[in-house]
């Protein structure tokens, strides 16, 4: 199917999450291209500002006007939390909501922008595989895009890139927040077999027990495992279709505006191209793990060579965590 020919339909009837909180900027380029896609549904979630964050309160109102100023036909629904609950919690639940409305649908952050191929292809893969319990979820992302011969217009992977997705009621289903399952997981052959290189298995065992510790406020991670625990597969793009405009001081996770998964450019699908098998692919995975999580510079001669960049980050993160404490703590008192 072509997908610019997708294009010239009005609206697409597939549901779209739009999680906002705090940033004007990016949420307007966000709204536009979901504008321009005229989703039939949009549900609206955000958090609630936090108290010791002056004007907070004023810039998540300003951000709720500008994501649902819709001017197509559509059904609004919005989710607008008083309190503040954190990244996990809010954006967990707002999901959840989603599902009990809803049996698929596409999921985009305020910081998130997506080709408008992108509403098309999720359209299209979330018909094609709803009833293969096989796949789990269908990213809009590609970190391995450039590597990829343009044979097929996505392959499959173990991991999720969560800027820009979509996915299935009864995928996700099998989420568990407190990753319940990892205790007696991470002592099996099972995670043993699915993780046989010692470095990434050591890397993953590091966040999942920080996750299970409540030591990383994040929904993402407790996603990943609960997508491997179950044994799924993500479709990811062969071209890049979402953009992360969201990195700097102001994010909660991609602080780092000089990373080189900023700012990704997108680039049009075309003709969308089915693979004709349904398997992960381990090249694609190993890169991933070797480029994206630095898994290259884990191992030797690198992990030496970047030892002292490594605790330097560790120093910041922690102490960045302790001005936030303290500022929280202040507040409230």
């Amino acid at each position: 199917m072509n997908l610019n020919n997708h294009k010239s339909k009005t609206q697409t009837n597939t549901a779209v999450l739009f999680l906002i909180f705090n940033r004007k900027e990016t949420t307007a380029k966000v709204f536009e291209m979901i504008r321009k896609a005229k989703p039939s549904r949009l549900y609206v979630a955000a958090d609630g500002a936090r108290t010791y964050k002056k004007n907070e309160d004023i810039k998540t109102i300003k951000v709720r006007e500008i994501a649902t100023k819709v001017d197509w036909p559509c059904e609004v629904k919005t989710l607008f939390r008083n309190q503040n609950l954190g990244c996990k919690k809010a954006i967990s639940e707002a999901i959840n909501w989603f599902f009990d409305h809803e049996e698929q649908g596409i999921i985009l952050e305020d910081d998130c922008v997506p080709h408008i191929d992108f509403f098309s292809y999720c359209h299209n893969l979330l018909e094609r595989y709803k009833k293969n319990d096989n796949i789990l979820a269908v990213a809009g992302t590609s970190f391995y895009s450039n590597q990829l011969p343009q044979e097929t217009s996505y392959y499959f992977s173990k991991y999720i890139p969560c800027w820009g997705w979509a996915t299935w009621r009864r995928a996700w289903n099998h989420y568990k927040n407190d990753i319940s399952f990892w205790p007696e997981w991470s002592g099996s052959h099972h995670w043993s077999n699915f993780t046989p290189d010692k470095v990434e298995r050591i890397y993953w065992e590091r966040i999942f027990n920080m996750v299970k510790a409540g030591k990383i406020d994040s929904w993402a991670y407790p996603w990943t495992a609960s997508i491997w625990y179950n044994g799924g597969l993500v479709a990811c793009p062969s071209v890049n279709l979402v953009s992360n405009i969201g990195f700097g001081i102001d994010s909660t996770h991609t602080n780092n505006q000089n990373n080189k998964i900023s700012n990704m450019p997108v680039r049009e699908l075309g003709i969308l191209k089915h693979p004709t098998k349904i398997e992960r692919s381990l090249e694609a995975d190993i890169w991933i793990f070797n480029n994206i999580y630095g898994g290259k510079n884990l191992r030797f001669p690198y992990n030496w060579i970047f030892f002292p960049s490594r605790v330097l980050r560790y120093i910041y993160r922690n102490l960045k965590k302790l001005i936030s404490k303290s500022i929280k703590n202040k507040s409230t008192t």
